[in-house]
């Protein structure tokens, strides 16, 4: 096991963790998207930590903003955010010289809104289910398994809810880079037997990401990034940087609210 990358992804994401938790809390119907991505790159730089996602090329932003329709990716803007969108919330944090990811996703609401919970009921059950699924896959993670256990639980949770996987779109190693090998799909594509082996030290984000209705997804407008439902249902999406080991992972991600 490399120490000197697990030590640091443990430190850079318990400020993702703690980061991410207070972004979340901090949504409130009024603000724009680009409010947000601000609160969180501050923070993450208070702690001593660098926006992950700025060291992709041509991203020049801290979080990916998910609202509604859009699926991943979402350049933040000056939408509004009203009462009752949902937004995603996808963020990394590097930290001498490792990447964490994390994401999850809310519904925008006030203190009225809130206790017009029947309202929301549909819309709070879509964001349980994936919520769920991810740590239905997160259980999974451990050495001697692999990948497709994870895929597996994550597309039957999602499924048995009467939800869609995204099919191109997929959780993935994550360390010395953002992305890395292995993909962690939230779908089983082949046999489990001819997916990837799960070993003590790999560090992987194991990743949800669904729609409401149907899989089906498209690029919206010419950004080159945001990817939208085709069918304009709504989207979400969930994840967590973990470590597998020879029994349960660890969770390098923790929230503190979340």
């Amino acid at each position: 096991m490399d120490n000197k990358r697990v030590t640091a992804m443990t430190k850079g994401g318990k400020i993702l963790g703690e980061v991410l938790s207070q972004v979340v809390d901090s949504v409130k119907p009024g603000m724009t998207e680009l409010d947000v991505d601000a609160i969180a790159e501050k923070l993450i730089r208070a702690q001593g930590g660098a926006p992950g996602f700025m060291k992709v090329p041509g991203y020049a932003n801290t979080i990916c903003a998910a609202t509604n329709d859009v699926v991943v990716h979402g350049i933040p803007t000056k939408r509004v955010l009203k009462v009752g969108d949902i937004i995603g919330v996808d963020c990394g944090v590097y930290l001498d010289g490792f990447h964490t990811d994390m994401a999850e996703t809310i519904i925008v609401e006030n203190s009225k809104a809130a206790v017009e919970s029947e309202k929301y009921k549909k819309v709070r059950k879509f964001l349980k289910n994936g919520k769920d699924a991810m740590w239905a896959g997160i259980a999974q993670a451990k050495g001697g398994n692999r990948v497709g256990h994870i895929s597996q639980a994550i597309q039957e949770m999602v499924e048995g809810g009467g939800y869609s996987v995204v099919r191109n779109l997929v959780g993935h190693g994550v360390g010395e880079e953002l992305h890395m090998d292995p993909e962690i799909p939230g779908y089983l594509e082949k046999k489990i037997t001819s997916t990837p082996l799960l070993k003590a030290g790999m560090t992987i984000a194991v990743e949800v990401i669904y729609n409401m209705g149907d899989e089906e997804v498209v690029y919206q407008g010419n950004d080159g990034w945001t990817i939208v439902t085709a069918d304009g249902k709504l989207a979400g999406m969930f994840e967590r940087t973990i470590l597998i080991t020879e029994s349960d992972p660890i969770i390098l991600t923790p929230g503190t609210t979340i």
